[in-house]
């Protein structure tokens, strides 16, 4: 009897203990456990922008609404700008870069940019005076019209300076923007005794390509 008693008060002193061991633990502040903070990354608003491509004619350029994708740096922007130029026109405007062309780097210094192409801008172009003459000039104008401080475009092929983009069109020097190319070209060569005028009068197309410094290879 004795010993019973003593194994009741064992369980119930045990019990004791376990129950107040249950409620200490329960009654213990838990640590809060915080959710990690979540980076949001603001999307940047597309950028309006005016490119120009050639018009079905063939035989100047022409300006096209387009857009690209948000970018905070101009040299990231001008990327852009000319992987909307490469891809071409949403129109019947005729392309004026090879759909192969790649964009290697963008250097801005002051008013002047340097663009890297590969190869393939040579490689894959039509050539041709008028036809080269559109290509640099639809760049040049491009930029400066969405870009007004950049006045200058150096043209670079896989990091070197080329004589001409394929024999007839000199890029060894910075090429500056030329909105004569905006106009549809007359039919012959303006007189030279023609008075002056305010606004920049429509060349011909032989006028444009000796006015470019263009070499005579055909």
């Amino acid at each position: 009897m004795k010993k019973t008693l003593v194994g009741l008060l064992g369980v119930l002193i045990i019990g004791i203990l376990v129950g107040y061991g249950i409620s200490w633990y329960s009654q213990r502040p838990q640590a809060v456990v915080e959710d990690a903070p979540v980076a949001v990354s603001e999307e940047l608003p597309t950028r309006a922008v005016q490119l120009y491509f050639t018009a079905p004619e063939g035989t100047f350029l022409v300006p096209e609404s387009a857009e690209i994708a948000g970018c905070e740096e101009d040299r990231d922007c001008v990327s852009k700008l000319l992987a909307q130029l490469i891809e071409g026109p949403k129109s019947a405007n005729l392309a004026v870069l090879p759909r192969e062309t790649e964009v290697l780097g963008v250097e801005i210094e002051n008013d002047l940019v340097r663009i890297n192409f590969s190869k393939k801008l040579v490689d894959f172009h039509p050539g041709g005076s008028l036809s080269e003459l559109l290509s640099i000039y639809s760049i040049a104008n491009s930029l400066s019209e969405n870009f007004p401080y950049i006045r200058q475009v150096q043209l670079l092929v896989e990091g070197e300076t080329r004589q001409t983009l394929k024999g007839h069109v000199r890029i060894d020097q910075p090429i500056y923007p030329d909105f004569n190319f905006n106009h549809p070209p007359v039919a012959g060569v303006a007189p030279e005794n023609s008075e002056p005028s305010s606004e920049k009068q429509p060349l011909s197309i032989e006028q444009l390509i000796q006015n470019s410094g263009t070499l005579d290879n055909n």
